[in-house]
């Protein structure tokens, strides 16, 4: 088929190149061009493994193609996908101005039907909207269906997501529309599809990722009961994930969500609720729980040092988890102006995020970005670990501890057993799996 995709951020560019690969041919609009100029010659805007091969593979196949001419896309194409971004607004809701330039782009350009794909996550009912703009600004009568195809692409393994997806939902209105997308996927894919309306559609997103939202949630409210009682969270949500009412996937107890994703689609589902006088005390609670998890980690950092100020901090890990570049919504985003703002001196290393962290917060005399963890511990006092990347769970610990001037890590991301770091001469904090310390914890006073 014939397909334009309008937006080459995240989820824009894995559909592109996805598309592209199922053997479709693909025409991604961006309004940069040094974006298109980047990924015309075969270079990734994001970090996402995989992706480049199949980037390089499919532009030299003829099969993808990128340009800053709407006009191009929509003449080559018989379904545009919408792909822009909807990020948060200042009161939760989402931002929909890209969706509405991209209808507005799109209208008066209509030369036969053409099927428009919401890709983006947006708010139940927003193809109304985008239906009642494009027919205010056609320049006549003119054919179209709105639909819903909404993405669950992750961040780190979006390319097998897309090429391997556990499902494929479509939400459409018309038969016309249904069977073009089922026509486009169906040959492609061997897993389960929900067929439905575009409102339905919408809302499975929005609620699929709140839902991911308060399983997370939950486990770290867990996790400090867990601290308290003695126990290992590790433990509990093995014991509960195997029952496959509740499943392990989001029971890893630590700093809690962050992403694009996520918590700005809690945001939107709590606004859209509240609008329709729906009790959402519940998944504000989810929001608290979430951004009080750093006040626990930066708690841990203290009592492990006690006094903050020109003491050396190597903290690894600034993408808001691994195999991605992405920051937003990572809570180094919290930590690291915190940990400055006390006069801790800071080394910051992060394989892939580090540049996207660097344009924020630039290096001074006690902010520094180093090429590999080991110089983030050099002469550290303490590390601090806030991105799971497979690479820091394969340190050579002795290498470390020689490096370090008081051997002290405290884990945001429980990469480790608390048994083995003591065994190995650390002090090891965690979240909601006990603390391994070498010294004796000051006795509490009662009455």
């Amino acid at each position: 088929m014939r397909l334009g995709v309008f937006g080459t951020g995240y989820a824009g560019l894995v559909t592109s190149v996805g598309l592209a690969q199922l053997g479709h041919t693909v025409t991604a609009i961006d309004k940069d061009p040094d974006i298109v100029a980047r990924l015309s010659d075969g270079r990734p805007t994001i970090y996402e493994p995989g992706l480049g091969e199949l980037l390089t593979a499919n532009l030299g196949a003829g099969r993808l193609r990128f340009t800053t001419r709407a006009e191009e896309a929509m003449a080559a194409s018989d379904i545009i996908f919408l792909c822009v971004g909807t990020p948060p607004r200042a009161d939760g809701r989402a931002e929909l101005s890209q969706v509405e330039e991209v209808s507005c782009t799109i209208a008066p350009m209509l030369d036969g039907y053409k099927l428009i794909v919401e890709k983006s996550t947006v708010p139940a009912r927003t193809a109304f909207w985008i239906d009642w703009t494009i027919r205010r600004l056609a320049l006549g009568e003119r054919e179209f269906d709105v639909a819903s195809n909404p993405e669950f692409l992750r961040e780190g393994s979006a390319v097998r997501d897309f090429l391997q997806p556990d499902r494929i939902v479509i939400g459409a209105d018309t038969e016309r529309a249904r069977s073009l997308l089922l026509d486009l996927y169906e040959p492609s894919f061997d897993c389960p599809f929900v067929v439905t309306s575009v409102t339905t559609a919408e809302l499975i997103k929005h609620v699929a990722n709140t839902f991911l939202a308060t399983k997370i949630s939950f486990i770290n409210l867990v996790s400090d009961l867990c601290e308290g009682l003695g126990v290992d969270v590790a433990t509990v949500a093995k014991g509960i994930g195997l029952d496959p009412r509740i499943g392990s996937h989001f029971l890893q107890a630590g700093l809690g969500f962050g992403g694009s994703c996520l918590p700005k689609d809690l945001s939107a589902l709590i606004k859209q609720a509240e609008d329709h006088g729906v009790d959402v005390g519940m998944l504000r609670e989810v929001e608290r729980i979430n951004k009080a998890r750093m006040d626990r980690l930066l708690a841990k950092v203290e009592r492990a040092l006690w006094v903050l100020r020109n003491k050396v901090i190597g903290v690894l890990g600034v993408a808001f988890k691994r195999d991605t570049d992405d920051i937003r919504g990572a809570p180094s985003l919290g930590v690291v102006p915190r940990l400055h703002g006390a006069g801790a001196i800071l080394r910051i290393y992060d394989p892939a995020g580090a540049r996207s962290l660097k344009a924020l917060y630039p290096p001074d005399d006690r902010l520094g970005y180093v090429d590999s963890a080991y110089e983030a511990a050099r002469n550290a006092h303490a590390l601090v670990i806030l991105t799971d990347w497979d690479e820091f769970r394969s340190l050579d610990f002795d290498r470390v501890r020689s490096l370090m001037r008081t051997p002290i890590i405290v884990d945001g991301r429980n990469l480790f057993e608390p048994a083995q770091l003591q065994t190995e001469g650390f002090e090891y904090y965690s979240l909601g799996r006990g603390d391994a310390t070498l010294r004796r914890e000051p006795q509490r006073v009662r009455g």
